[in-house]
């Protein structure tokens, strides 16, 4: 049985990127989202939930 990709959610995209701008991009693609620390990914969750609370105004 192969696995199959999944595309990309909207908010994935957003996650990624955020992590981006964050400059963890390089960090996630080396060792995966799970080696974010909790500070880390909160700062990704919470500046996820201020845009997209942002685009539904």
């Amino acid at each position: 049985m192969s696995k199959q990709k999944k595309e990309p959610t909207v908010q994935d995209l957003l996650k990624i990127e955020i992590a981006q701008e964050l400059g963890l991009w390089g960090k996630i693609q080396r060792f995966g989202w799970g080696e974010l620390t909790a500070e880390e990914a909160g700062r990704i969750g919470g500046l996820m939930r201020r845009r997209m609370k942002e685009e539904n105004k």
